[in-house]
């Protein structure tokens, strides 16, 4: 049963939870899993609101843009896999920049990024950590997204 929803992030939906396996942005999670709960009884938990959002965001730079096509959605997802395999450099993390703008402008519940940070990531020369601060539409506060990271390098 979906969780009560005050009126104020109604508009940001609700879906299932995701657990990230890993801190780096790549395809692999799984179902959220409840806590304490023996493996037989786990059952799928329910995020909505800002949280929802969050998530919404991470799947949607996940998700190769077109990938979706077949199912009506030619426009959803990003072009930040174009960049795995590339040198991390400055010119690399502006695109990199510009793949997430262009994929949160996409997003109809985001009405600006308040902020976006690509940098290096230390120790790694292949790594970028990313954060983001985003205003959904209709809110007042800010959510924030990471930081996670990206491997460009294979």
């Amino acid at each position: 049963m979906p969780s009560f929803r005050p009126p104020s992030t109604a508009h940001l939906l609700c879906d299932i939870a995701i657990h990230a396996v890993h801190r780096e942005l790549r395809p692999v999670y799984r179902p959220s899993e409840t806590a304490r709960r023996p493996r037989s009884a786990w059952d799928l938990v329910a995020r909505d609101g800002l949280e929802n959002l969050a998530q919404a965001v991470i799947l949607r730079l996940l998700t190769p843009r077109g990938e979706l096509a077949a199912l009506g959605h030619p426009d959803y997802g990003s072009r930040v896999h174009e960049l795995i395999g590339r040198e991390n450099d400055s010119p690399r993390r502006n695109l990199l920049r510009l793949f997430i703008l262009e994929a949160l402008k996409a997003e109809p519940r985001i009405d600006k990024v308040a902020e976006l940070r690509v940098e290096p990531s230390p120790g790694s020369r292949s790594t970028v950590d990313v954060l983001l601060r985003v205003k959904p539409v209709a809110a007042t506060e800010l959510v924030t997204i990471g930081p996670f990271s990206i491997e460009l390098a294979v």
